[in-house]
Formats: C-alpha cells, sequence, structure tokens
C-alpha cells in the first residue's frame, strides 16, 4: 500500500523542539512518510536560537533532487532558508516540480525572538518562493514584514495572495487578543475564520508544526479547508499536552494521543 510522501526542507534543530525533527514527527503523526532536506544548522535550546549556519545552495539542490528522482513527493514543506542562495536553489526545486503543493512556513524570526533573515532574504522570498507557493503560514509579524502593503490583518493577506501565494493561513498566536484567531484566505477573501484557546505558556516549534501537519493533510488529498482546519486542531492538541523538557520554551508532544510519556 502506497503512503504518501511530504518532502521537508527545514534546519536542524538541536533540542527537537522545531526544524526538521518538528516536521518528521508531524509527518509521521499523520500517516505519511517524511523525506528531509537540511537547509541550515543551528546552534540553539529552548530559549532562543544562538547560530544558524546555512548548508550552501548547490547542497541543498543535491538532496532534493535525489529525493524527486527516487520517491513520488506528494507535498513540499518549506520551513527556515538561512540566505538569498538557499531560497534561490529552493526556487529551482521547485521549478522541477510544477504540480506539487507547496506550503511555505516564512520563518523570519527564532521563537527566542531572534531575527532569522535580513531585508534581502525577505525580497528574496518574495519574488522567488511566494509566486509558487500554495499555502503560505505566517504569523501576525511576519506577515506584515512580507506584505508590500496593507495596515490591517485582512489587507497585509490579500497583498500576500497578490504576491502570488494561492492561500494564506494567518496565524494569530503573536496578536493581543483573549483568543487566537486564525484565518484562511484565497480566491480573494477571507474564507474561514478559527478561534482556539490561548494556552498559558510559550511553545518552541508550534508553527512547524501547523505547517507540516497542512502539508501532510494536502498529500493525503484532502481540500485546503479540511487540511488546514484538521492542522489546527492537531497542533492544539499537540501544544495542550506540550512539556518543559529544558529552561525555556515548552516542546509541542506530537505523539499526545499515545502513551508515551
Amino acid at each position: 500500500m502506497s503512503i504518501p510522501v511530504v518532502m521537508t526542507l527545514a534546519g536542524h534543530d538541536p533540542c527537537g523542539g522545531a526544524g526538521i525533527q518538528a516536521d518528521i514527527e508531524a509527518i509521521i503523526s499523520q500517516g505519511c512518510h517524511p523525506a528531509s532536506v537540511i537547509t541550515c544548522m543551528t546552534v540553539q535550546d529552548t530559549c532562543n536560537v544562538q547560530r544558524v549556519e546555512p548548508v550552501s545552495d548547490y547542497l541543498i539542490e543535491q538532496q532534493a533532487e535525489a529525493l524527486l528522482a527516487d520517491l513520488s513527493i506528494a507535498a513540499i514543506k518549506i520551513g527556515l532558508l538561512g540566505s538569498v542562495a538557499a531560497v534561490e536553489a529552493v526556487h529551482r526545486i521547485l521549478l522541477q516540480a510544477p504540480d506539487v503543493p507547496v506550503i511555505l512556513d516564512p520563518i523570519l524570526a527564532a521563537g527566542g525572538g531572534k531575527s532569522l533573515s535580513t531585508d534581502i532574504l525577505v525580497e528574496a522570498i518574495r519574488e522567488y518562493l511566494l509566486p509558487l507557493t500554495t499555502l503560505l503560514t505566517p504569523n501576525v509579524p511576519e506577515a506584515a514584514r512580507l506584505a508590500t502593503h496593507g495596515d490591517t490583518l485582512d489587507e497585509q493577506a490579500q497583498s500576500l495572495l497578490d504576491q502570488g501565494c494561492a492561500y494564506v493561513l494567518l496565524t494569530g498566536t503573536h496578536a493581543e487578543s483573549e483568543r487566537v484567531e486564525n484565518a484562511l484566505y484565497g480566491e480573494g477573501q477571507r474564507l474561514r475564520t478559527w478561534f482556539w484557546e490561548r494556552l498559558p505558556e510559550t511553545y518552541h516549534g508550534s508553527g512547524c508544526t501547523l505547517a507540516s501537519t497542512c502539508a501532510a493533510n494536502l498529500a493525503k488529498g484532502m481540500d485546503m479547508v479540511k487540511a488546514v482546519g484538521t492542522a489546527q486542531a492537531y497542533t492544539w492538541g499537540s501544544l495542550q499536552a506540550g512539556r518543559q523538557i529544558g529552561r525555556g520554551q515548552f516542546i509541542p508532544n506530537r505523539f499526545y494521543w499515545t502513551k508515551v510519556s
């Protein structure tokens, strides 16, 4: 029996909360097979990122090309990209898989606050990746930075659609609101809004978990609204069951329904 394969391009997080490990756990939890491409090596813990060392663009490209030649990729999820050269490499990779849905989690800053991007990198993402993105999953600060115009969240989401994204899932964990409001935009409008209880802790890897789960759901053939709604429910459950394994943020428990402690 075939199993949907999701290719994830992301950085390595040594503490296992975010990045490639988070993607792998989320993809497996949805019954899909993860195929991973490392884009960055990082020095980080549950508190913050200390250093990011981008993998060379040609090595990123070679990793992905080997997978595309061997596996039937059903979805591509993109996370941390540490250089303009990496963005350009991913652009070339996506051109080789034009019919595969692309889920882009635009990681512009670490959960601990450290900036992971420059204005030049943001412009490269706009130029090379947004026009090829099926689903973009920015939080409020990321949407504001990637948008080229707009003062309100709806206007900024429309700016992202205008730049070529088919759909935008704007997540509200960074907004100052009693409940978390997540909104899906597409077809020139706000399609659906979800409200979630705001949990008391901060979490390392929540965005990676959400984007990877969306990718897995799309790989399984779900329509966009169902894929996004189901992914949010799973992510919220993994956060609610999260654990503080270090001195900093909580780590999502992406296998929260099992008896593994």
